[in-house]
């Protein structure tokens, strides 16, 4: 894990929570993964963008919250179009829970990610998901974890920031990587990141684009520098009043390799 001290106050507390957190040492879960490799080949044989889209009731970086029914924001989301559903059940700085990804899971048919900050082996068991966030950043021994996640039955989506991360990714096996765009020491956003990232990501590798992903012309440029899939929260959580907006906000990006904004 590289030094702390280049992190930003926002995200050392996050991490400071995150390794403070209970995990579950009395059961390890076995968990009937749905395929996202598989969902993506759907969604563009259907001719969609590939897009995970986000329910996420606030973060360090947004202004207030929302207190829609998670589940009614993702079927909104798959209604628009989305090929699975990420849901923060990070409880200190989100405001998400792992039973809002429970209900979740249950009412959708599309691959659902945990997105969270697991540092151990032990936070791996607090709920059942298709894909679970590893973030290289603030992970000791990414290779063990990987193993862990996958003996469970989880598809670990390894996330890195830039070239020395993603190393350290392939180097462990990860297979599914993310490409965050937002510096965790500044948490400035730069979709420079994921274009200057993804010329060295192996073919076999399913590689999605993560933050500052706001409109059509986003989607194609992410497209463009080899995106397979887009995860995105912001520009389909903001901004609207309601489940339709959410929709329609999740549809415009689904359908932007059409060429229009």
């Amino acid at each position: 894990m590289n030094s702390e001290t280049e992190l930003a106050p926002a995200v050392a507390s996050i991490l400071e929570a995150a390794r403070e957190r209970a995990g579950d040492v009395d059961a390890q879960l076995a968990v009937d993964a749905q395929s996202l490799p598989d969902a993506i080949a759907g969604a563009e044989a259907d001719g969609r963008v590939p897009v995970i889209a986000e329910v996420k009731p606030t973060s360090p970086t947004a202004d207030g919250t929302r207190d829609d029914d998670p589940v009614e924001l993702a079927q909104a989301m798959v209604d628009g179009g989305a090929t699975a559903i990420s849901v923060l059940t990070e409880p200190s700085h989100f405001g998400g829970s792992p039973e809002a990804l429970t209900r979740v899971r249950e009412a959708v048919d599309v691959p659902v990610l945990r997105k969270d900050f697991v540092v151990r082996e032990d936070q791996l068991d607090v709920v059942k998901s298709d894909l679970l966030l590893l973030i290289v950043r603030f992970v000791d021994d990414l290779e063990a974890l990987i193993t862990a996640t996958r003996e469970r039955g989880f598809q670990p989506l390894v996330e890195v920031h830039d070239r020395a991360e993603l190393e350290t990714a392939l180097e462990a096996g990860a297979d599914i990587i993310g490409v965050n765009n937002r510096d965790l020491g500044r948490l400035e956003v730069d979709l420079e990141t994921f274009e200057s990232v993804a010329p060295h990501v192996p073919d076999d590798v399913t590689l999605i684009a993560e933050s500052g992903i706001s409109s059509p012309a986003d989607v194609r440029r992410m497209r463009e520098a080899g995106a397979d899939a887009l995860l995105v929260g912001s520009a389909i959580m903001d901004h609207s009043g309601g489940d339709s907006d959410v929709t329609e906000n999740t549809r415009q990006l689904v359908d932007a390799g059409d060429g229009d904004d």
